[in-house]
C-alpha cells in the first residue's frame, strides 16, 4: 500500500479553519465534534492521517482518513455526528410534537369515542385529524 493520499484535504478558509481551532479548545462542544476538529486542524497543517489520530488520542488513521473525505464533500457540517445506524426514523420533529400534543390533549366522549386514550383510539383520532 503506498503512502500517497487518495483523498487529500482541500484548502481551509480563514473562517473555517478559526472556527476548527475555536471547536477543538472548547469544553462545552461534545467530545466527537472536539476530536474530529483536532484531526482536521492536524491534517490541514502536514500530518499524516496517523500522526493526527495520534494527535487526538486515537490509534489508527483509516476514520481520519475518511473524516477528509467527508469534509472534501459536505464542508464543516462533516464535523458533526450522522445517524448511527439502525432504522431511519419515520417521523420528523413536527410529526412527533403533533403525536404529543394529541396525546397530552384530554379525549372527549362525543369526538372520539372515548374517555381515555388507547393505542387504537389515539390511532383513530390522529388519522381523523385535518392536520
Amino acid at each position: 500500500m503506498t503512502g500517497r493520499r487518495k483523498d487529500p484535504l482541500r484548502a481551509l478558509t480563514e473562517e473555517a479553519r478559526k472556527w476548527l481551532e475555536r471547536l477543538s479548545r472548547s469544553q462545552s462542544e461534545p467530545v466527537s465534534h472536539v476530536v474530529r476538529a483536532k484531526e482536521i486542524l492536524a491534517v490541514a497543517d502536514g500530518c499524516s492521517y496517523t500522526e493526527a489520530a495520534q494527535q487526538s488520542g486515537r490509534k489508527c488513521g483509516d476514520p481520519v482518513s475518511q473524516l477528509v473525505e467527508r469534509f472534501n464533500r459536505e464542508g464543516l457540517t462533516a464535523i458533526h455526528l450522522k445517524h448511527g445506524g439502525g432504522p431511519k426514523p419515520k417521523y420528523t420533529a413536527v410529526e412527533r410534537e403533533r403525536v404529543l400534543l394529541e396525546v397530552r390533549r384530554q379525549p372527549k366522549v362525543e369526538q372520539d369515542g372515548t374517555n381515555s386514550w388507547s393505542l387504537t383510539t389515539l390511532q383513530k383520532a390522529l388519522r381523523k385529524a385535518d392536520d
